[in-house]
């Protein structure tokens, strides 16, 4: 039993074999030699890989205990959230070709809005992204809003003129890591381009730290950031693209901005104002940190640095905010000095291009009973500075 759909359809027909997997206990090869003396090996196998799978999909993915994933196809999928964000996008009862479609997190977004064809190279990921839907739409994760449709092919194979899609090529072909150039992709930046020509309109799925920049003229590049990380850089063309050349969105608060960065300009500060904020990701690498700072009357304390500082805390999700308490010199011992004199019960440690070992550091200082303390180490004014500041907004209070 070797071929990957057998076993797919092997597992599925034998759903025992995860009800012993989830009781048993000890190390994976005494597992294993449990469960063959009942299922063929090669099923132990795929079914203890799924289960890793639907382990580490839990709190990322509705309904993961019972979806058919793989290693990979969980840490290139889309997160539920960015999915669903971008479906919105495209206009309802439209029919969406999701291109290297994998576990179908981005068709079960489509389809709330229209027809879905999902396509992919792979047999095998396409069943798994057939069954997933189906679990989903069991379990009420979606409402399906039209008709799904597989199609078992290349993608280079297809004639895509005038159609909308929506693609997510693979960023790890022949490859142990993603990959950071689009020229590396699978399908590559040249056809990707040509895609960009020839369909009537769509989003590509790019890393956000991939070598997107001018790359796609006429389009929209839209930062996604997700719970604080930047999750994904997506290029809207045609049909769908906006009239800025860049959009940061910061979910799940949904807060977004779309601007021209070269349209904006925020002044270097003279100094500190009472308030540090540390820009979301999505801002920084959408180059609409000026924007950001110009719309709610914020400072840079750098040209070289991304922090900024202000007098007031704004109602955006675009910054988190921190009220300062100190500023100091970049000296270990007047750091310290303070400290003992001002101790907290832990500490943050912040950089962005200034080169600090956090976790030698953070063992260095005094510790005691005062609230948590966040260490800045930033430029000011080309001068690395100190500064002791108290988070009031975000996860840590």
């Amino acid at each position: 039993m070797t071929d990957e759909v057998e076993l797919l359809n092997g597992m599925r027909a034998n759903p025992a074999l995860f009800d012993e997997l989830g009781e048993l206990s000890g190390s994976e090869l005494a597992v294993q030699q449990r469960l063959r003396t009942k299922y063929d090996a090669a099923l132990v196998r795929a079914a203890i890989a799924v289960q890793e799978a639907r382990a580490k999909a839990e709190g990322r993915l509705p309904s993961a205990g019972r979806l058919w994933l793989t290693r990979v196809g969980l840490e290139q999928s889309t997160a539920w959230d960015v999915a669903q964000h971008k479906a919105r996008r495209f206009p309802d009862g439209e029919h969406v070709f999701d291109l290297c479609s994998g576990i179908g997190v981005d068709t079960a977004a489509l389809l709330s809005g229209g027809n879905v064809t999902s396509v992919d190279i792979d047999p095998a990921m396409l069943l798994r992204c057939q069954w997933n839907i189906e679990t989903w739409m069991e379990d009420d994760a979606i409402n399906s809003g039209g008709v799904w449709h597989q199609n078992t092919t290349d993608v280079l194979s297809l004639d895509l003129s005038g159609k909308l899609v929506h693609l997510d090529p693979d960023r790890r072909k022949g490859r142990d890591r993603p990959a950071k150039r689009l020229e590396h992709y699978h399908p590559d930046l040249e056809w990707m381009q040509q895609l960009v020509q020839t369909a009537a309109g769509g989003a590509l799925k790019l890393g956000p730290a991939s070598n997107f920049m001018q790359k796609f003229p006429h389009s929209e590049i839209e930062l996604v950031s997700h719970k604080g990380e930047c999750r994904e850089a997506t290029v809207w063309f045609g049909s769908l693209a906006g009239k800025k050349s860049f959009r940061a969105t910061v979910l799940p608060s949904g807060e977004s901005l779309a601007a021209d960065p070269l349209d904006s300009w925020c002044p270097i500060a003279d100094g500190f104002s009472d308030y540090i904020f540390d820009p979301d990701p999505a801002v920084v690498r959408s180059g609409l940190l000026d924007a950001v700072g110009e719309i709610h009357n914020l400072q840079r304390m750098d040209k070289e640095d991304e922090y900024l500082t202000g007098a007031a805390v704004p109602e955006t999700a675009f910054v988190r905010s921190f009220a300062i308490e100190a500023v100091l010199g970049n000296n270990p011992r007047e750091l310290k000095r303070y400290l003992r004199a001002n101790p907290g019960r832990d500490y943050e440690i912040k950089c962005r291009h200034l080169s600090v070992n956090a976790n030698t550091l953070r063992k260095q200082l005094p510790c005691g009973d005062g609230p948590i303390k966040v260490l800045f180490f930033v430029r000011s004014a080309g001068k690395a500075t100190v500064v002791v500041a108290r988070r009031i907004n975000g996860r840590i209070t």
